[in-house]
């Protein structure tokens, strides 16, 4: 139980409920072994424990005596900055979580922007592309550098192109990857290009051995 300010609950209920639905979905399916389902705690426990620690930053700061007051002048002297403001934005509306996924690109563990694609197809925001609860590996490459036959009947291979900037909660702009391999969740499980480094490890650690294995 915590202190509703901000919606903090219903943000990281509703990321809860989609962080464990596709894991569950996968082990039913016998699609992935049970040892899945413990990220979900692994994953899900420190976000819980940010938000219990913010709201009681933010009841602390109702308290009307004169050291409170003093402390939320200093708060409110510091959010008129644009770090600690984007930085706590970010954290209060779930969008600046990073799940612990080794190390690598700073997309990897974060959630995928929702950005304008272009792909043979037409234009498409990239959110568009989880609407069936698919994984997908987005080539933002040359078309038909990858191959994932093996997990073909469980991830979407999508070849698209995208013009803009990459910019993320907290960290601002980041250097454009050349693919991602994007959890139905919404975020980012590999980050690499047609080397395929770690992209097969990847694939069988989120969705499964491959088929034939």
């Amino acid at each position: 139980m915590h202190y509703p300010a901000g919606g903090q609950g219903l943000n990281i209920g509703v990321q809860d409920a989609v962080n464990l639905g596709w894991k569950l979905t996968q082990v039913v399916n016998q699609t992935s072994p049970e040892s899945l389902l413990d990220t979900y705690h692994a994953e899900r426990h420190p976000v819980a424990a940010i938000v219990l620690r913010n709201t009681m930053a933010q009841v602390a700061l109702l308290r009307t005596d004169d050291r409170t007051n003093a402390l939320r002048d200093t708060v409110s002297e510091l959010l008129s900055m644009d770090e600690p403001r984007r930085r706590l934005a970010a954290e209060m509306s779930g969008l600046g979580i990073h799940y612990d996924l080794g190390e690598g690109h700073p997309l990897l563990g974060r959630r995928m922007p929702d950005l304008d694609l272009v792909t043979a197809n037409g234009p498409l925001r990239a959110f568009t592309l989880l609407h069936d609860a698919r994984p997908v590996l987005l080539n933002l490459g040359e078309p038909g550098g990858f191959d994932i036959t093996p997990w073909a009947d469980r991830v979407q291979l999508i070849d698209a192109k995208f013009a803009g900037t990459w910019e993320l909660p907290v960290l601002s702009q980041v250097a454009a990857p050349a693919a991602v391999l994007i959890r139905p969740d919404g975020y980012v499980a590999w980050v690499g290009d047609r080397t395929q480094v770690g992209l097969a490890d990847a694939l069988a650690t989120w969705f499964g051995p491959p088929t034939g294995a």
